[in-house]
């Protein structure tokens, strides 16, 4: 007997491979973009050199790094060189401390691109910087960021009003949770805030004054502003209660 002959098997053809499928994040309008673009307010062009004063402290602070490692002082080079140009690090500025140090320019972009507190834009005369960090927004920081906005003619975050006076931007935590809700004008903090008090220091700033810093509601720094509830009497001294030969 003959066995059966078996049908050849036949493959079956292999379906497509779908095209693969490409996606992309949505656009970001940010101030921390990477990418620069001369224009004529910002250009290699434009001079900038420290003045004699911040010359001489920029060569302090490079005494105190090795001479093979004088780039570590391009931080604080470059925020010295922020605060000469008005608040904000020009593609000048950045060239200017790139020479100083004898580094490449690109390294010094790099650390100028990274870092948010350097501004790559002009900014106002009075720059605001609102904590939006979850400390102060439990404590109520979107309605001062509303409050502040809306006070300086409805501009939005990152945006500068229209006499220059003022520029404003949502910020991530400043240190100063106990103390929420905060705000940063140039390097001091106003904190315990709520939309009164933030007018307030705005229409003081406004007429070129200058508010104290710190807490708003009265209290000294983070102190309880309710008294003493937790050590209602004298803290024991040392030695206080206990047998003589620890005493």
């Amino acid at each position: 007997m003959f066995a059966a002959r078996l049908p050849k098997r036949i493959p079956l053809p292999r379906p497509a491979r779908p095209a693969r499928l490409i996606s992309t994040s949505a656009p970001r309008h940010s101030d921390a973009l990477f990418v620069h673009r001369d224009t004529t307010y910002n250009n290699p062009k434009i001079p900038f050199e420290f003045s004699a004063e911040n010359l001489k402290r920029a060569e302090e602070i490079i005494s105190h790094y090795p001479p093979q490692y004088k780039k570590a002082a391009v931080i604080p080079l470059l925020d010295l060189g922020q605060r000469q140009n008005k608040g904000w690090t020009s593609i000048s500025v950045m060239n200017y401390v790139a020479k100083l140090l004898e580094m490449p320019p690109m390294r010094v972009y790099e650390v100028a691109t990274f870092y948010t507190m350097f501004n790559r834009e002009p900014i106002g005369d009075n720059f605001v910087q609102v904590c939006t960090t979850t400390p102060c927004m439990l404590r109520g920081s979107t309605e001062i960021l509303n409050t502040v906005c809306s006070h300086l003619g409805g501009i939005k975050p990152g945006e500068t009003t229209k006499d220059g006076k003022f520029t404003v931007i949502e910020v991530e935590c400043q240190g100063a949770c106990s103390n929420a809700p905060m705000m940063a004008v140039g390097d001091d903090f106003y904190e315990d805030l709520t939309s009164e008090t933030t007018k307030k220091i705005l229409d003081a700033f406004s007429k070129g004054e200058k508010p104290k810093p710190g807490p708003q509601s009265g209290r000294h720094t983070s102190e309880n502003s309710a008294g003493l509830t937790a050590l209602t009497s004298k803290p024991y001294g040392p030695g206080e209660f206990c047998t003589p030969e620890f005493s």
